[in-house]
Formats: structure tokens, sequence, C-alpha cells
């Protein structure tokens, strides 16, 4: 599978939790403006396509499109649109392919939801968090819960799916008030719901406002009660969680999402935006004897294909900087910051990190051959697994089950504590 994702750093104010990439200046210099986007994410595309070529990159026709943010949606839908195109022209598109973009309730209206489902899209994640209008205050969102209805009316209208996002743990947000936003959700009919406890960075407004001590901390007792209540309601609801922290009806599930626990290749596009390929072939040339960016950040588009010396999983990140993303474009170069190799073992580690976030389970069969990809057996005549019997201690604390083919997957209590659960098992796999 290959995925695309393209990140818009563009927003009409920063909210005070938010230490995501984003910027609220309408032209941030070196083309990288908001009328002129598009055109620039275009132009990476034809970057990054060739970059393939170059190294030996062959991807199938894309399955999943994200648009995310910063908000997407404060651009005109026919940017949107227009980037879409480009990918369908660039990589070739599924027939079935699923084409989302995050949507902020004050920047969308029926005349945009019909201009986005004309152009191709087929689903909407619109950004709630909240039904509670002083937990919306406290979270520095402009929107009400009106304007998060009337987009999934819309949505449904022109036939598109929608999704809708929460976050719990904001300070003052009491258990009630949770239960309001959740309810709330599930009464809109929407059939994907995400939930996020609050993560709250010292660099934020929230989190100086938390070291100064005009709000609260957030607590994880209340974050757990909180995850528990939602679970609760959803699965009352027939919403079932597919991922840590997403819940769908059957049929539903984020296949873009799924796709990043999967561990399927996927092109990042725009400031800070990540890619990540399984296999990469390295060529002997001289302007590509090294996958990492050259000094001042950015790739050579013009990196040569000669011969083949060694292949492996590679992941890279755009410059953050939208202005300075920007001149690596109008110099002919893929904007990347860095890039890394994967080893097996990193490998390895991301396999169990992912997996064990999954309803789908963890994959013993297939940790097991990892292990031994990573060289990580006792001898070279010895295969060195996991066993069931070994996972007893974690079986019997309630934290995981193993079903009949192998699957390890977490209970409602390891997935409140799933870091504990995925250090556990990397005890197990030597890690």
């Amino acid at each position: 599978m290959f995925e695309v994702y393209i990140h818009v750093p563009f927003c009409l104010r920063r909210c005070g939790y938010c230490d995501f990439n984003t910027y609220t200046a309408t032209d941030l210099g070196a083309g990288a403006s908001r009328s002129n986007y598009a055109n620039m994410v275009i132009r990476e595309m034809k970057l990054t396509k060739q970059w393939q070529l170059d190294h030996g990159i062959e991807e199938p026709p894309v399955s999943t499109v994200f648009f995310g943010g910063g908000t997407p949606t404060i651009l005109a839908a026919r940017d949107l649109v227009a980037m879409l195109d480009a990918v369908r022209k660039i990589w070739s598109i599924a027939p079935d392919a699923e084409i989302t973009t995050e949507a902020n309730p004050d920047t969308v209206n029926e005349y945009y939801i019909n201009e986005l489902a004309a152009g191709g899209f087929t689903r909407v994640s619109f950004g709630m968090q909240s039904a509670v209008p002083h937990v919306l205050k406290t979270l520095d969102r402009t929107h009400t819960p009106a304007n998060v209805a009337a987009g999934v009316n819309a949505a449904n209208k022109a036939g598109l799916r929608s999704s809708v996002d929460l976050i719990y743990g904001a300070p003052g947000e009491s258990l009630d008030d949770w239960r309001t936003s959740v309810t709330t959700a599930i009464d809109l009919g929407v059939n994907h719901i995400s939930t996020y406890a609050l993560t709250v960075e010292p660099t934020t407004k929230m989190g100086r406002q938390i070291a100064a001590g005009t709000l609260p901390k957030p607590n994880d007792d209340d974050e757990a009660a909180k995850y528990e209540i939602a679970d609760d309601l959803f699965a009352a609801a027939g919403l079932e969680w597919y991922e840590v922290s997403n819940w769908a009806r059957p049929g539903y599930e984020s296949q873009h999402n799924l796709g990043y626990w999967r561990n399927v290749d996927w092109a990042g596009l725009g400031p800070g935006a990540h890619s990540h390929y399984n296999a990469v072939t390295e060529a002997d040339h001289p302007q590509s004897a090294s996958l990492t960016a050259p000094a001042g950040g950015g790739c050579p588009a013009d990196a040569g294909l000669g011969v083949v010396s060694v292949s492996h999983g590679l992941r890279s990140w755009d410059i953050a900087h939208p202005r300075l993303w920007g001149t690596a474009i109008n110099e002919n170069r893929v904007p990347w910051a860095d890039s890394e190799t994967i080893t097996p073992e990193e490998n390895l580690e991301e396999l169990i990190m992912l997996g064990l976030r999954l309803h789908e389970g963890l994959d013993l069969d297939r940790i097991n051959r990892a292990i031994n990809d990573a060289g990580m057996s006792s001898t070279p005549q010895t295969l060195r697994t996991v066993s069931v019997d070994q996972l007893a201690p974690m079986i019997s604390e309630g934290l995981i089950t193993v079903s009949d083919n192998h699957r390890v997957v977490p209970t409602r209590r390891g997935r409140l504590l799933n870091d504990a659960v995925i250090e556990q098992f990397f005890d197990f796999v030597g890690v």
C-alpha cells in the first residue's frame, strides 16, 4: 500500500494547547503563502516522485490521501481539489481510495463541502474537541457545537463520511462535561470518533498557564476515568474500538491511519511532514551516496540511480519552517530536513509499538520473523522466538489476550497502560 499525507501549516489562530507545526501568517516567504500553497505542494509532489524513481521505488496506486494541519480548510476548496488532482496525475489513485481532509467547523459550509465532494473527497474529519462551551473556551476553540452539527449535516447531504475528534482532560472539564461531549458526538450520527487525552507542552500558552498556576494540571486518574466513560458509551452505541484512541462502526475505520499503524509506505508533503518507505535502494552515485539531506536541507531532485548497493527502510522529514521549505523547492530540491535508515531492530520496535495499539492485534508470528531478521537469535543455528507461555504474566495481569492465531490484543486495562505493555513486550523480545 502507498499513502499520501499533505500538511497544511496555516491556521486562523493558534489554540492554547497546540504545539503542531502551524502558523497564522498568510505569507511566510519563498512562495509559501496561503494563496500559493497548492502550487508549492504540487511542485514537491513532482520532486518526490522523481526521487522515488531515482531510488527504485515503484509504488502502487495511492490507497489513501489525508490533508491535515493546521487547518486544511483555511484554503479554498479548489486548492485542496487541485492538490488531489495532482496526486491522481503523478501517482494515480486507486478506485476505492479514501480521501480525507481535516476541517475546522468554523471554516466550512455546505458550498465548500459540496465542492470537496465534487472534487473526489470521500471523508471529512471535524475538529469538535468538546460540546461544552467553557471547555472550548479553555482550549481556545472558536467554533460552537452548532457549527459541528452543520458541518456533519452538510457532509451527509453531499455523500461524504464524517468523523469527529474529541479531547479529554482539559483543565476544568468535569466527568459530566465529558459525558456531554461524548453523547453529543454520538448523537451526531457519525460512524467514526477519535478521542485524545490532552497533552500539555511547556512551550504552549496552556503550558505556561499551568506552570504559572492559573490553570490546573491534567490528572492521569481523571483522564483514565474519562477514557472508560467514552469506551462504554461508544460500545453501547455500536462504535467499536479499533485503535487505542479510535472507535468506528464496522467498515468505517480510518484506512489512512490504519496504514500508519500497519507500517505501510507513505509520502509526507508540506513543512514538517514525515515520509516512510519500507524498502529503498541506495545507488552508487555521487549525489546519492547517502540518503540523508545535505547541509542546509533538501535532497537533490536529480539524484540518479546507478549500481544498487543496499536496500533498507527509510524515514524522512520535511524542513519545518515554510519559508525554508519553499526555498528548497525553488532550488529544485526535495525539501527534507533530514532522513534516517530504519534498521531491522528499529523496525521490530515499531512493529511492536504499533501492533499493540490495534484491536486486530500484534501478529506474534510476524514479530518472531522480525526478531530473526534483526539478527537477535542466540546463535546462528537457533531461532529466537517469543512464545505464548512467555506472555502468561501479562495475560494474568489482565493487560493482553492472545488469540488462537497468535495475535496479541491489549485489553481495556492494557490500553490504559499501553506504554507499560509495550515496555514489557520489549523486555521479552530483548530490545
